[in-house]
């Protein structure tokens, strides 16, 4: 029997020679860069895979989590590293203040208090959810619609302009306002050295081009990392996933259209195979008769690998990259460290899985395609089993929604490159008020973290399975038309060598196959069909139910 494994299409050197598997796909980039951008999104990564670690990582689905971690960990400590900077200024002029030098009595506030309201306005203006390096609105989608859209943007600026005006009327007027000048220009210099590595980042490290060649984002180079690191290597592409029975397949996307089919394996001829094997019969006839599900298996598996040959002989299909996995999926139950992810313990796990129809331990086989530059993820997990005379299979669609598009602004400001001068300092002059308190709030969630994962041990933690993916955090909820149109042909595509796999399979084995091919035209729509070949029901539709009724026992009932 050969071995299942995966089979992604990718040269065979290639792929031996990742070990973990670097997939440095344009949705890993985009999720690289948007950790810079958001700091919710970054807080969210930080939060599951480091605050978290008695969670192992969720299948990362076309991405690479580790340099997402990474990237994330870095921005944190910029922010930290400004933040401080922010602050100490903070400290000195606001001492300054309450001493009674400058501006007092010129502005109708005390000078910072004056500023610390400008700051306030810039910052709930542009979102909770910016980070020091905030994008401009010709980059960054705004949440508002209609006039407000194109007001609010604007008022930063204007009560920012109205704050410097007040201060150079008071310069004409004599005042001594030397403060209210010099503590806002000194703010300027912390938020624009940020934005310059920052700048450097996307040109250097997050770009089309740069993000091809430099090497892959490692993280710090700390016990609690190396550690950390070494187990998203270790989890993260593995043929074996953790799951927690309330949350079974995190990492995957959105449930599209699952369906099932439990069916009587009948054969050709009546009553030949419809019953389980007599044990008075030779042991060597009983199982060349019975259908296994590895055989089924072994049988859609050369189904899809020839569409994927036959869509890179012939067309740029996304499905000449098809991937092809057996997996097997394990309850949470021991600690993290503890779950063997060796090759040959994992096959032995999908060795003895297949087929098995338990409720704890379960194998799939896996079917990806990562279309729209992995923008958009489909994965379909297949389950076979057969067992007492019964076949079941169940066919489980997921999608994985695009990268949400502000993340883009990476090229935008790698195209701007450097030596913009003026401009980056008129930038860095009308975005300071805004990025103070979000580099003050930014300090305060670091060091919460920092406290809470000291305080709290989290790899001595109670096991627990993954409750969101990097993949996922990063994703939009909605997607367009042209992406519908092609989640549909891809999963109607690979549903049909599913089935025909399935269907040679019984005929292989000698068993009738024509019930089984109006049941998958039935359910495969989105019904489920639950009974035995000869007088079984069909449900189609979200909130479709179907009872099956003997009417032999109704006729009986009757006469009685």
């Amino acid at each position: 029997m050969s071995t299942p494994g995966r089979t992604s299409g990718l040269p065979a050197a290639e792929d031996a020679a990742a070990e973990p598997r670097h997939i440095r796909s344009e949705a890993t980039r985009l999720l690289c860069a948007g950790v810079w951008f958001d700091s919710e999104f970054r807080r969210r990564v930080i939060e599951q895979l480091v605050e978290h670690e008695e969670r192992p990582i969720a299948p990362s689905l076309g991405i690479d989590a580790l340099p997402v971690l990474a990237h994330a960990l870095r921005a944190r400590r910029l922010e930290v590293e400004t933040a401080a900077a922010l602050l100490a200024l903070w400290a000195v002029f606001i001492g300054l203040g309450l001493a009674g030098v400058g501006a007092q009595s010129v502005l109708p506030a005390p000078w910072f208090l004056a500023y610390g309201l400008v700051c306030f306005v810039c910052w709930s203006l542009r979102g909770s959810r910016g980070a020091v390096f905030g994008l401009g609105r010709g980059v960054l989608k705004e949440a508002t619609r209609g006039r407000l859209k194109a007001v609010l943007p604007v008022v930063p600026f204007v009560v920012t302009l109205a704050y410097w005006v007040a201060v150079v009327f008071a310069l004409f007027n004599g005042a001594d306002v030397w403060t209210a000048v010099v503590f806002p220009a000194l703010m300027v210099l912390p938020v624009w050295a940020h934005r310059t590595q920052v700048v450097q980042v996307m040109r250097t490290k997050l770009s089309r081009g740069a993000y091809a060649r430099t090497p892959r984002e490692m993280l710090p180079d700390t016990p609690q990392y190396r550690r950390i690191g070494a187990a998203i290597d270790r989890e993260q592409h593995a043929n074996l996933t953790i799951y927690d029975p309330f949350r079974p397949f995190v990492g995957a996307g959105e449930p599209y259209q699952p369906w099932s089919v439990v069916a009587e394996l009948k054969g050709k001829t009546p009553g030949a195979l419809s019953k389980p094997p007599d044990p008075a019969s030779s042991s060597a006839a009983s199982a060349a008769s019975l259908l296994t599900g590895r055989e089924v298996v072994d049988l859609i598996k050369p189904r899809l690998e020839a569409l994927r040959a036959a869509a890179a002989e012939t067309s740029r299909d996304r499905l000449r990259f098809l991937e092809i996995d057996e997996v097997v999926y394990l309850p949470v139950g021991v600690a993290r460290g503890r779950v063997g992810y060796e090759p040959a313990r994992i096959q032995e796990h999908i060795d003895d899985a297949v087929g098995e129809g338990g409720e704890g331990r379960r194998h799939f086989l896996r079917v990806r395609v990562g279309a729209w530059d992995e923008q958009v993820g489909i994965s379909l997990l297949v389950r076979v089993h057969t067992q007492g005379g019964m076949l079941v299979l169940e066919v489980v669609p997921h999608v994985l929604n695009p990268v949400r598009p502000e993340f883009k602004s990476v090229d935008v400001i790698a195209a701007r490159g450097e030596g913009r001068g003026l401009r980056d300092a008129l930038v860095a002059l009308a975005t300071s008020p805004a990025a103070g308190i979000a580099a003050g709030l930014s300090l305060i969630h670091t060091a919460l973290s920092v406290f809470r994962t000291w305080l709290t041990l989290p790899q001595h933690a109670l096991p627990d399975g993954p409750v969101t993916s990097v993949r996922e955090l990063g994703s939009v909820k909605d997607i367009s038309l042209f992406q519908e149109m092609d989640i549909s042909r891809y999963v109607r595509t690979l549903q049909d060598r599913i089935a025909s796999g399935v269907q040679d399979a019984l005929r292989t084995k000698g068993y009738e196959t024509g019930d089984f091919e109006q049941y998958v035209v039935s359910v495969s729509g989105g019904g489920v069909f639950i009974g035995a070949m000869s007088g079984g029901a069909v449900a189609t539709g979200e909130r479709a139910s179907a009872k099956h009724t003997d009417t032999m026992t109704k006729k009986k009932g009757g006469s009685s």
